[in-house]
């Protein structure tokens, strides 16, 4: 099977809005947590949440195409649109047959249709609906706007597994490339949640930190205290190609993707597994395909929301696959970032690949009272970043449904 690099990332985070912003956020342990602007939350148990900061889509996209698109597919162009920059790529120069587009995002449109089905029940009843409704509601719109702003014919579609969603779209399109079924493919996910439903909804599954009074900390992976997560948005993109195809561009390669491992808990419709066992599974699928062992592995980015049941689960499932040990990193950027659903996935993915490419490993912050199950066992890169080799780099997605998606990246030797 071919080997599969990296030659481009586009970041929109609650941190950073590019790249580089993000990078340097997750590093310095800056929180993304603040009041919520986007609607009047003085009902609403959960006041704050990790939003774009200084962020304005019309700084990136035409009016008139903007109104097209649903929040969701306008951050997936943006981020696409720096990932491609950076890789240095022009796409009319290379066989767009054989270029591709694999997206993924857990609750696609959902600001619009709340948008839309509000409006039709304060009408008197008569369907005036917007003739864009279903385009930008329709998870899968973001992959085939994609494709047409570059004219890419190759594999296109968007993956659905809940909070596992873009790390599924990566693994799926790692998958294409070494398959040979395609020669590069864009992917990631991206994800614009926070508005009156969504946060009402997680509100009401008890899903949801409710520190309104400190929102800045609220994120606290590990911590005792814990008590639901931030929820974030935002978008992650990965352009993934073949070694071959990249050398002969001669593009920026960045790092490799060496593995991926998915599989399912089978246990709940929103918990995880006690044990943790789909976790453990995911993890040792990824191992296995990237051909290395648990001590191989520098860094682990958690999937990690700051859940009671959570964290736990997750931990007992990182123990039964590296043991009790310091020299593994953990971290979880979720700290930070906030959750962003969908397109948490490509996010974790763009800071570990950066891990293995400048040897740090980005801190879990917030946390401080540490569950006494992982106090002085796991290495859990608390408050502060670590100068480290990292040659690879893990990073866990589990989503509602018990769906598990894990990655595997290695640093970059031609």
């Amino acid at each position: 099977m071919r080997r599969v690099v990296i030659t481009g990332m586009g970041a929109l985070t609650p941190i950073g809005n590019n790249v580089n912003d993000f990078w340097q956020s997750l590093i310095n342990g800056v929180s993304g947590s603040a009041p919520i602007t986007k609607f009047d939350t003085s009902k609403f148990k959960t006041k704050f949440a990790c939003e774009l900061k200084d962020f304005d889509p019309l700084n990136h996209i035409e009016k008139a195409e903007a109104r097209k698109y649903d929040l969701f597919t306008q951050y997936a162009l943006i981020s696409v649109a720096e990932a491609v920059k950076n890789a240095d790529i022009d796409f009319d120069t290379l066989n767009k047959n054989k270029i591709g587009v694999i997206w993924g995002s857990g609750n696609g449109g959902i600001g619009t249709f709340q948008q839309q089905v509000t409006e039709f029940a304060q009408g008197d009843g008569t369907p005036r609906f917007n003739p864009f409704f279903i385009p930008k509601m329709i998870v899968d719109i973001a992959s085939g706007v994609i494709s047409i702003k570059y004219g890419l014919r190759g594999v296109n579609f968007t993956t659905v597994s809940a909070c596992a969603t873009s790390n599924t779209a990566i693994i799926d399109a790692f998958n294409y490339i070494r398959w040979g079924k395609a020669d590069m493919i864009i992917t990631g996910g991206s994800e614009a949640p926070i508005n009156e439903s969504s946060v009402g909804g997680f509100n009401a599954s008890k899903a949801l930190s409710t520190l309104n009074e400190n929102p800045q900390i609220a994120s606290r992976p590990f911590d005792i205290n814990r008590e639901g997560f931030v929820m974030g948005e935002g978008a992650g993109a990965i352009i993934l190609e073949s070694y071959e195809h990249a050398v002969k561009r001669n593009a920026p390669i960045i790092a490799e993707i060496v593995g991926g491992g998915m599989a399912a808990d089978a246990y709940h419709l929103t918990g995880t597994h006690p044990e943790g066992e789909g976790a453990y599974l995911g993890m040792l699928a990824a191992l296995e395909d990237a051909n290395i062992s648990a001590k191989d592995i520098d860094y682990l980015n958690t999937h990690a929301t700051s859940t009671p049941q959570g964290d736990i689960s997750e931990m007992k499932a990182v123990e039964r696959v590296f043991g009790r040990q310091n020299k593994l990193n953990i971290s979880a950027t979720k700290s930070m970032t906030g959750h962003l659903l969908g397109a948490a996935g490509a996010v974790e993915a763009i800071a570990c690949i950066k891990a293995v490419q400048n040897d740090i490993v980005p801190p879990t912050i917030n946390s401080v009272d540490i569950e006494p199950e992982f106090k002085d066992i796991f290495n859990l890169t608390l408050q502060k970043a670590q100068q480290r080799q990292v040659n690879y780099a893990m990073s866990n997605t589990f989503g509602f449904g018990g769906h598990i998606a894990t990655t595997i990246f290695k640093k970059y030797n031609s």
